[in-house]
């Protein structure tokens, strides 16, 4: 079973061929910050499925998570700090392998990224597409490693 230096390997040579991709075929050309966000929601995607047990990237995870949610506060920013926190708590409802590791949860926990701008802030659900797909790319670069598709 691999470690979580695969998994965040695999995740970033995902996120970058994906990114090459679009670059190359003109279907979607972000800023500079806005693929560095997207690398970064890749690498957490590609973290997330293990979160759910005692681990390295249990630990990147939530560390990553406090520090975005402790950002988001001092940005005023409490609706979505709320969102992230209460996300972040529902792998704790499975056991290690579990619900997290299926192809349901690839696409069910990432949707608040989709959903919250979309319901709660009322913007388009276009805008907050790529930010959703990098999350499932990494997810997904998770359970094709961990054989979770075979």
């Amino acid at each position: 079973m691999p470690g979580y230096k695969a998994h965040v390997s695999f995740g970033f040579i995902s996120g970058l061929l994906c990114i090459a991709a679009l670059f190359f075929w003109s279907i979607y050309r972000p800023s500079p910050e806005t693929m560095a966000v997207l690398m970064g929601l890749c690498l957490i995607g590609s973290l997330t499925p293990d979160v759910d047990t005692d681990s390295k990237g249990q630990n990147l995870v939530y560390t990553l998570l406090i520090l975005f949610d402790l950002f988001l506060i001092l940005k005023g920013e409490y609706k979505w700090a709320a969102i992230l926190g209460f996300c972040a708590m529902l792998p704790a409802l499975g056991h290690h392998r579990g619900w997290t590791h299926s192809w349901w949860a690839m696409l069910l926990i990432p949707l608040p990224i989709l959903a919250a701008p979309v319901f709660i802030f009322h913007q388009s659900w276009q805008m907050a597409l790529p930010y959703y797909l990098a999350v499932v790319l990494g997810y997904f670069s998770h359970l094709l490693l961990d054989r979770k598709f075979f």
